[in-house]
């Protein structure tokens, strides 16, 4: 049977049906737009994050433990077939690369630039990367090129050249003699990032290793997983199967985190700011929240003196007035949380067109369509700030009812 005070407080918010109804929407709408706002906001780091790694850095990659403070061209991965090996037995691993590097002088006719040369295995790095979809002008390479060299938009305006041009390159090979080449640009490419697009220029991985005399050995094994949540227990497998290997423990494993720490305090600062957001606007609801409860303690004072006159205890009357708050709120939660998923889910289908996008986006490389991520955290922190927010608003009128004189209440005008 339902208590007499459920009964009494679902009877009471519907005394003045309007009010009630605004309260109830405007708990619903603070829902709808925390839990689209969580979703998208999850989803955005998510589309930032895998723009960003198939660029450059793949989700985690395999390198020498002393490469990443100096990137010496003599620390390499001796061995990468065996490291392929132990990606090829891992599951939820999509793809994986190999890639080399060495800081060079690259020079057109008139102009001499230093520039970052890689070296890559063409085939492999179209399906672990986005640099074929981001060629501009030309082509992207063959894995049957063997001069030929793609370069970023950047560089290739700061030395005068484009497809079809030629350029010199000149650097230090890994056993210390003079690395020189001779390269044709085949392609020019755009990543939106500018550091990279100023000083990238990529070379087939074999004519890098006959140039830069290295014996067979690369400098990272770059990789892109299923799935973004499970980088963390990929990365901790592969490590683990690493340090098997002869020379396992030279090598190491980084996740993107670690390799780009720029990205991950962007999304840090991007949280905080989204979290100074939904307060204010919890706090907005929870204003009107305590104006609905104080006008109905207004309103019925007069009332509640009477009940309190015929015995009624005041702890009785603050648990229904308490009990009227969460009929409220819980209508209100029910109703924003389906209308939150619906929305949510409705595009996550289609994504949120960015073309417009900031330069902060435009720096990681996303130019196409945001995805939000409908998810159990996404659907529950809202909501449950609400919650409670909405439950402390209530308290004070509760609180105030529970003080009430019998005799001043009867005959408050």
């Amino acid at each position: 049977m339902m208590s007499i005070h459920v009964k009494m407080a679902w009877r009471n918010i519907w005394r003045n049906p309007r009010r009630t109804v605004l309260t109830v929407s405007a708990i619903a709408f603070a829902c709808l737009v925390l839990i689209f706002m969580l979703s998208f906001q999850f989803g955005s780091y998510e589309t930032m994050i895998n723009a960003a790694v198939k660029i450059q850095t793949g989700h985690f990659k395999i390198q020498h433990k002393q490469f990443q403070e100096n990137h010496n061209i003599r620390k390499t991965i001796v061995h990468p077939d065996a490291v392929a090996g132990i990606l090829d037995k891992t599951p939820g691993i999509a793809a994986y690369t190999f890639r080399s590097r060495a800081f060079s002088i690259v020079s057109s006719e008139d102009r001499t630039y230093g520039a970052l040369v890689i070296g890559i295995d063409p085939d492999k790095e179209s399906r672990t990367s986005t640099l074929p979809d981001l060629i501009r002008e030309g082509e992207y390479l063959s894995q049957t090129d063997t001069d030929k060299a793609l370069i970023g938009r950047l560089l290739a305006r700061n030395l005068k050249v484009t497809t079809g041009d030629e350029v010199t390159l000149l650097g230090q090979g890994r056993d210390g003699s003079v690395a020189a080449a001779v390269v044709t640009i085949k392609g020019i490419y755009s990543s939106g990032q500018d550091d990279f697009d100023r000083a990238g220029l990529h070379i087939p991985l074999a004519y890098f290793q006959q140039v830069y005399t290295m014996s067979g050995q690369v400098h990272n094994v770059v990789a892109i997983v299923q799935s973004l949540d499970r980088v963390a227990e990929i990365k901790q497998q592969v490590q683990a199967r690493v340090q098997t290997l002869e020379t396992g423990n030279s090598l190491i494993v980084r996740d993107w985190s670690k390799i780009m720490p720029g990205l991950k305090q962007a999304i840090s600062m991007d949280l905080v700011s989204g979290l100074i957001f939904w307060l204010l606007l919890i706090i907005v609801v929870a204003f009107s929240i305590l104006n609905t409860f104080l006008m109905a303690v207004f309103e019925r004072t007069r009332e509640f003196g009477v009940m309190m006159a015929i015995g009624t205890a005041p702890s009785r009357l603050m648990k229904i007035l308490l009990t009227e708050s969460l009929f409220m709120t819980v209508v209100g939660m029910g109703a924003g949380i389906v209308l939150g998923i619906f929305v949510t889910l409705y595009f996550q289908t289609r994504g949120i067109d960015i073309g417009g996008a900031g330069e902060l986006l435009n720096q990681y490389g996303i130019t196409g369509r945001i995805y939000p991520k409908l998810s159990v955290l996404s659907t529950a922190i809202g909501p449950a700030m609400v919650f409670v927010i909405t439950f402390l608003a209530a308290l004070y009128p509760a609180v105030k009812v529970r003080r009430l004189n019998p005799v001043e209440a009867m005959y408050f005008a």
